[in-house]
């Protein structure tokens, strides 16, 4: 009976907790996190392709999980680029079809397809950001790798 009341008493004093003011607002950081994270915020930021650009690749949206802890983190950025690439390519095939040509340049693709969908796409971890590649029609990620480091002699 004791174990009752203890556990009773527990349960109740954990109830009285967060009010509706409390609570995070739509859109706000949860837990503490940081405002400028990066898990649940969007962004309509998407820079113009420039595949001169040194020290940069583009990704393939593969990975490898090496720790089954840290797997999903891993895997985070690439399945966010795997669902997101095709939809927007979906909305260039359509303006496509229905304009009867891609568009002209980052400009139209970003005013007829971005922002006329109120196309938002989340923020991509480690230092990825989207890109439009005007030549090839298509919404692609890119990342900074490190320049090759030249032996002392």
């Amino acid at each position: 009976m004791f174990r009752f009341v203890i556990c009773g008493s527990v349960l109740l004093a954990g109830c009285g907790g967060a009010n509706k003011d409390d609570r995070p607002k739509p859109g706000e950081p949860v837990g503490g996190a940081p405002k400028g994270g990066v898990i649940g915020n969007t962004t309509q930021d998407i820079k113009k392709f420039d595949p001169n650009a040194a020290n940069q690749k583009v990704s393939d949206g593969t990975f490898k999980v090496t720790d089954p802890v840290t797997g999903p983190l891993v895997a985070y950025g690439p399945a966010l680029e795997r669902s997101f690439i095709p939809l927007i390519n979906h909305d260039i095939e359509m303006f496509h079809a229905l304009e009867g040509r891609y568009p002209k340049d980052y400009k139209e693709f970003m005013d007829k397809i971005i922002k006329a969908n109120d196309r938002k796409l989340p923020v991509l971890p480690g230092g990825r950001r989207w890109v439009y590649d005007e030549k090839a029609h298509e919404l692609k990620v890119v990342f900074d790798v490190e320049p090759p480091r030249e032996e002392k002699k």
